[in-house]
């Protein structure tokens, strides 16, 4: 497939702005999740939307130090596109290479032992390109929030109106970091994406990552919709998967560094990774990072992530999250209260500082975003699997094929039957 012939592609959206014989129209204002033009969208953001670097080495402009780039071997799998596994649900056989396609997958690499056995491109997407990474951003900041945790600079059982008193008017405003990272936070907020007025979307519209609409007079910012925020249940009590979470950690990890969330990731994991190229974070008017949703990375740098992650937080010769932070991350949460959520597919999972853990015989555990991103982890298998996509739907409407294919491409590695 190449990118004259994916008819899936926006043709006028890749010439640049305005289009030939078109009206003039504010990059900002097209409506980036739309199908089909999310293809070229999500693979394009920052010619879309405002954003802010993440550098991969310290510095800027001639004071930026120069960094190698870690090494990935090749130990390429030519047999992994014919790999055949069933779906969940309707047990449908299908292989690896069909179910990319089927959820319009943008990008895949597959490290074993820290060698990429697979690594294919889709779409608008190339091996030099950014994608936007949706929801596995949430685990990213997840990460830098349990490493503030684990060093003292954030109280993970302080309120977060401690660190932030423009919220404690709203619900979060007495909920703790620690449930504000584990998403158990009692808020009135609705993640329905099919629904248009979901609070979901209005948070997206505040900070203009969807147009606005003609008269439009909801909040400006992520921050300022956070501040509307009310509750609705106890703090505590049960999972609910809720993006504005990630943006108030987004807020207490700037506040408790006075930094920008972009810089922060680039001084403490991003810089020290090796990465091969800078990563971005859109940001709203106000110019508040997206922590929910808005980082946009190459596809073998957030491999090399998962790696070093997969390694106990080692990586380049280098410890950059502590050891005991991803461990705290792969024993997870409690299930019962991840199971009051209803994730029929998930059954035994929970998530734990933003990350979903399988709680299953590899120790797997995943980061996970709408429209087909995954960034998964199987510790007994040596395996990480980054993946960057185009689904129309904004549901995770991928789940029925990615744990089986994972799974599958796991024991397959392995040397496993089946």
């Amino acid at each position: 497939m190449t990118h004259d012939d994916n008819t899936a592609l926006a043709d006028g959206w890749r010439h640049g702005f305005p289009t030939a014989g078109a009206p003039v129209e504010r990059p900002r204002a097209r409506p980036i999740f739309q199908a089909p033009q999310n293809r070229w969208a999500f693979s394009h953001l920052r010619e879309l939307q405002p954003t802010r670097n993440v550098a991969r080495a310290p510095g800027q402009g001639q004071e930026q130090v120069q960094r190698p780039v870690s090494v990935l071997p090749r130990a390429m799998r030519p047999e992994l596109d014919a790999l055949r596994f069933a779906r969940f649900g309707d047990g449908a056989p299908t292989d690896w290479l069909g179910a990319l396609e089927a959820i319009c997958a943008d990008g895949a690499v597959v490290l074993h032992r820290g060698r990429i056995v697979y690594e294919r491109y889709f779409g608008a997407l190339d091996e030099h390109g950014q994608h936007m990474a949706m929801s596995v951003t949430k685990s990213v900041v997840g990460t830098l929030g349990a490493m503030l945790a684990a060093d003292g600079t954030l109280d993970e059982h302080a309120r977060v109106a401690h660190y932030i008193p423009e919220l404690a008017a709203s619900a979060f405003g007495s909920a703790t970091v620690r449930q504000v990272m584990d998403m158990t936070t009692g808020i009135d907020y609705s993640e329905d994406y099919a629904d248009a007025e979901a609070g979901v979307w209005k948070h997206a519209r505040a900070g203009e990552l969807l147009p606005r609409p003609p008269g439009y007079a909801g909040a400006e910012g992520y921050r300022q919709f956070l501040q509307t925020v009310q509750g609705q249940g106890v703090h505590g009590e049960a999972f609910a998967y809720r993006t504005v979470n990630t943006d108030v950690l987004g807020w207490l990890i700037g506040r408790v560094t006075g930094e920008p969330l972009a810089k922060v990731l680039s001084e403490l994991i991003w810089s020290r990774l090796g990465a091969e190229q800078d990563a971005a974070f859109a940001v709203d008017g106000q110019g508040a990072d997206f922590a929910g949703g808005g980082l946009c990375t190459g596809l073998r740098d957030l491999a090399r992530l998962g790696e070093m992650m997969r390694l106990g937080g080692f990586f380049n010769g280098t410890q950059i999250v502590p050891e005991a932070v991803v461990a705290d991350i792969r024993r997870g949460a409690d299930p019962a209260r991840f199971a009051l959520a209803g994730y029929t597919r998930l059954a035994g999972w929970s998530y734990r500082n933003m990350w979903w853990v399988a709680h299953d015989a590899h120790g797997s555990f995943t980061a996970q975003g709408i429209h087909g991103q995954a960034l998964h982890i199987d510790p007994v298998a040596e395996m990480v699997v980054a993946r960057f996509a185009s689904h129309p739907l904004a549901a995770n409407a991928h789940l029925p094929t990615s744990m089986p294919a994972f799974r599958a491409m796991a024991a397959h590695l392995m040397g496993e039957a089946g």
